[in-house]
Order: C-alpha cells, then sequence, then structure tokens
C-alpha cells in the first residue's frame, strides 16, 4: 500500500465519520466528466485526530487493484492543489518509518510497541508471531517507566538525606535508610537480570534455534536432514564423508524456526603406524576434511541443540558405532549445558524381537557414554525405512522430532516462572516473565547498562567505610552504645541511580540523553 504524507500539516476535510463513503474519484484540475474518471467506485474513509496510529487526521482511498487504476490514482494525488490553509504544504511519498516516527511523536507508540510491530511484520512462525504480538501492547514499556519512577524516587530519598541529614527530622537511622533504599534497589536488579536472560531466549524464538547434526562419517546425517526438512537439502551418499562443509536448512518445525546444521563426519585421523594395523585400505582425513571436522565441531558448541547421529553396524556382533571424536565432541557440548539428543539410526538392520532387546542395551550404553543421559532423548530411528516406506511413521522419525519440540519449550521457558531465588520468581504471576520474552536485543543492552549502574551504587554503599568519626553515641537500659554507621558517599550513590534511570528512559525513547535521538531513525525504518 502506497503511503502519502502532507508535511507538516494534516489536511481537513469534509468527512466527519469513520463511516465509509463511496465515491467516484476524478482526475484533478479537469471538468468533472465520464472521459475523467479515474476509479467509479472507490471507498473513501476518514479518520479524525486524534484517534488515529499517527494521532493525526488520516484519509484512506480503497480502490480498485488493477495496475493501471493504481498508477493513475497515485499519479493524481500529487497533482492535487495545496489546501488554502496551508498553501506551502505538498503532498508527497511518506519516508520510510515516517507514519510510525509520527505516531511516536504524538503519543500513540513508544519504541518497545513499534519494535514489537517491526517483528510482527517480519514473523514466520507461529511462536515469532505470539512473541511478537503479547509486545505490541505497552506492558513492557510500563513496566520499564514503574523502573525507572521506582529509581527516580530512591534518588530522591537520597538526595533529601544529603539536603536535611543535618536537620535529624528522620524517623529512623541514617544507617536504616541507605538499608531501605538499598533493598528496593537490590530487588529491581533482581527482575532486570532475569529480563537480560529472557531476552536471550526470546531471541532465539526471533532468530531461531541452531540445532547441529552430529556423528560419525556415514551414520545418516544428511539422511536425517532430509526427512525432517522434507526434501533433498544435503547430498546422500553411501560413500562415507560426502559432507565436507555445514549445510544450513532453516524450518518452521511445529511453530519454531530452527536451524539445522548437517555438517562433517567426525572421525579420528590415522597415523601410518595404525592405518598398517588395520590390515586393509583405510581412507585417511585430509586437508580439506580436517577443516570441514573442525568447522564441525565449532558448530556444535555454538548451537542451542545437538543431535548426536548415531549407527547401528550391520551385526550384532559389530553393535553401536561410538567413534571416539564424536563421543569427545558431546562431552564438550554437555560441558558447556547444550542441550543433546541422540537419534540411534539405521535400526532396520535389527530383527525385531532380539532388536527389541539390543536397543535397550544401545540406549544403557549411550546413557552412560554420555554422563548419564536421560533414555528419553535417545531416539531409534530408520532414515531408510522413512525413505522407502509410506506408513504414518516409517523410521520413527516423529518421536525424534517431538522431542525436539519438547526441547525447544524447554530452552525458551522464560526464567522467573520456577525460580525461588530471593522469591523473587514468586512475587509475579506467569505471564509476568512470559511477556520479559519479548525485549528485544537493544532493550537488553540498556538493561544491562542499567544493571551496571545498579551494581555499581550497591558496591559503593557496602564499601562504605567505618570510621570512629560516624560513631554515634546512644543510651539504652542506662548504657552507652556506639552505634557504627558506614561512611558512604551518598551523592556518588545518588549519580548511579541516575545514570541507571536514564538507562529506563532510553529504552522506551523518552529520555532526556541527546543519544536516544541517533537510534530512533533506525527503529522507524524497520
Amino acid at each position: 500500500m502506497e503511503s502519502f504524507s502532507s508535511n507538516p500539516i494534516a489536511y481537513s476535510t469534509s468527512f466527519q465519520t469513520t463511516h465509509p463513503s463511496l465515491r467516484t474519484i476524478y482526475e484533478p484540475g479537469k471538468p468533472v466528466s465520464a472521459d475523467n474518471v479515474l476509479d467509479s467506485g472507490a471507498l473513501v474513509f476518514h479518520f479524525p485526530a486524534p484517534n488515529t496510529v499517527t494521532g493525526e487526521d488520516v484519509l484512506e482511498l480503497h480502490v480498485h487493484g488493477g495496475p493501471a487504476v493504481i498508477k493513475s490514482i497515485l499519479g493524481a494525488i500529487s497533482k492535487c492543489a495545496s489546501p488554502v490553509d496551508a498553501p506551502s504544504a505538498s503532498i508527497r511519498y511518506a519516508e520510510p518509518g515516517e507514519f510510525t516516527r509520527r505516531a511516536f511523536l504524538n503519543d500513540r507508540l513508544d519504541l518497545p510497541q513499534i519494535e514489537a510491530l517491526g517483528n510482527t511484520l517480519a514473523a514466520d512462525t507461529e511462536q515469532q508471531r505470539r512473541l511478537a504480538i503479547r509486545g505490541t501492547n505497552d506492558i513492557l514499556s510500563t513496566r520499564y517507566e514503574q523502573w525507572r519512577k521506582q529509581l527516580l524516587y530512591a534518588r530522591g530519598e537520597l538526595e533529601a538525606l544529603i539536603d536535611f541529614s543535618e536537620d535529624q527530622h528522620f524517623d529512623e537511622s541514617v544507617d536504616d535508610f541507605i538499608s531501605s533504599v538499598t533493598g528496593q534497589v537490590d530487588s529491581l536488579l533482581h527482575q532486570i537480570n532475569l529480563h537480560i536472560k529472557n531476552a536471550s531466549k526470546g531471541e532465539l524464538l526471533r532468530s531461531g534455534i541452531k540445532v547441529a547434526l552430529l556423528g560419525a562419517p556415514n551414520a545418516g546425517k544428511s539422511s536425517l536432514l532430509n526427512q525432517i526438512v522434507g526434501r533433498d537439502a544435503a547430498i546422500v551418499s553411501s560413500e562415507a564423508g560426502t559432507t565436507r562443509d555445514i549445510v544450513d536448512v532453516g524450518i518452521d518445525l511445529g511453530g519454531w524456526l530452527c536451524k539445522f546444521g548437517d555438517m562433517a563426519g567426525l572421525r579420528s585421523k590415522l597415523s601410518q603406524s595404525q592405518i598398517a594395523a588395520q590390515g586393509h585400505v583405510v581412507s585417511t582425513v585430509g586437508k580439506i576434511e580436517e577443516e570441514g571436522i573442525r568447522r564441525a565441531k565449532a558448530r556444535a558448541l555454538e548451537s542451542d541443540v545437538v543431535v548426536v547421529v548415531l549407527s547401528v553396524e550391520g551385526s550384532r556382533e559389530q553393535g553401536l558405532s561410538l567413534e571416539p571424536e564424536v563421543v569427545s565432541a558431546v562431552h564438550s557440548c554437555l560441558e558447556l549445558d547444550k542441550k543433546v539428543l541422540v537419534a540411534i539410526n539405521k535400526t532396520d538392520m535389527l530383527s525385531s524381537e532380539p532388536g527389541h532387546h539390543d536397543m535397550l542395551n544401545y540406549k544403557a550404553q549411550v546413557s552412560a557414554t554420555f554422563g548419564g543421559l536421560d533414555p528419553d532423548l535417545i531416539f531409534p530411528i530408520s532414515c531408510q525405512e522413512a525413505q522407502n516406506s509410506t506408513g504414518q511413521d516409517p523410521g520413527g522419525i516423529q518421536p525424534l522430532l517431538k522431542g525436539l519440540i519438547r526441547t525447544f519449550e524447554e530452552i525458551s521457558t522464560p526464567e522467573g516462572i520456577h525460580s525461588d531465588e530471593k522469591q523473587i520468581g514468586q512475587q509475579f504471576d506467569k505471564s509476568y516473565w512470559e511477556d520479559s520474552l519479548g525485549v528485544t536485543h537493544r532493550q537488553s543492552s540498556n538493561l544491562q547498562i542499567c544493571a551496571q549502574h545498579l551494581n555499581d551504587f550497591l558496591s559503593q554503599i557496602n564499601e562504605g567505610s567505618i570510621t570512629p568519626d560516624n560513631a554515634i553515641d546512644s543510651i539504652k537500659n542506662n548504657t552507652i552504645i556506639k552505634q557504627v554507621e558506614k561512611d558512604v558517599d551518598i551523592v556518588m550513590a545518588a549519580e548511579h541511580l541516575r545514570f541507571a534511570a536514564e538507562s529506563l528512559a532510553k529504552i522506551t525513547g523518552r529520555g532526556e540523553g541527546g543519544d536516544v535521538e541517533s537510534v530512533l531513525g533506525v527503529v522507524f525504518e524497520k
């Protein structure tokens, strides 16, 4: 839809309601006649300010969608005469994001809502849509503003202490007063830190969950990828080591955007003595394959979920193939708390009854090898059956996919819902933390700056020195007691709160800092 703007004055019209009006549109500057009709049946809507998306008068023309009709009307709009009350104004195309900017300037939208609007327009999956829709309300903006006011109030209390402490009209001691403010800041800091963590989880939904397919050569990684995406995304061959580089494929899996990476198979680099000991021809790892293996390991370590593809060999005696390089790479992933699932491929080589017993042994073997991995995360599959059969779930791929979806749900569950640290998570309902998944990268960056200033404030308070000069004598039960209070630089502590509040103001775009304006154009254009 083309957008026109009258800059800077909105035009008034004779339409005073939002009811549609069926009109005939004529060529401007020419006599009203059948020869000058541009569209004989256009719907015209007038939305009066301030209850519009921009807060200004809005005129909408709903015309027939033929290319010639649209072209003629767009050409005619720019020929319309300027209004009498604004002769210097002209009708022009709106600049990228101009209507959004006007909505912001007229307090119809704030920056978090605008970012959510952009995410709504860019949403490809159901989870992305849900996340974006939650952010289009003003819940996060209201939350940031409440935090900012809370910090301003705490700062005001400290500055009152600076200005009036000598009058000694306070109902509580200076130490109790500072402790009260510190408790408020500490509670707020915990909330902010949880929002920062949840911003990373929300980014998984927006940018996609990285899934690495890790395994030995010819284990069936490429075949599994093709079964998941439903097309030949990777080359499949009986020759081991077909995949040398990373093949990334994006897919909507159960409403989740995930990016599968099919990578080079991992295997050991045999020495010449080892090759001779094998007694038969063994292909060595060349330079290109070695680089592919290095990239595969790196990709697995930076992924969110790792699917380890193992394979059943030709006979029961050969058993399950566990390449040492694969085992080592999986342990490295587990040390980084990566989510790991295992797919045991080529189960079509097992007969029914003995095969079931063998599979239980295989699961136990895999679980023990990978540090007690939950057997529910180990899935027997057969890519060969999935490719050649037409049953309801040939090859047992569906349980693996359902396991992946459960894992996606787990890693994207917001922090705070199950947290009992200082009972922070128990003060709010589930929706409070689900809304925090909508925190964008820009918002998270400012929250991190805010958290740093709050940490500086707490350090300033906790590192206050104790000297004989700040020991106050008091009488209790006819006994003189020394009440020791910390010598805290309250002025500097109050400044940390001011900087923290400014960081929150920059999130909504209402801050006083000069760099707020620099981010507006980028946000609006998106």
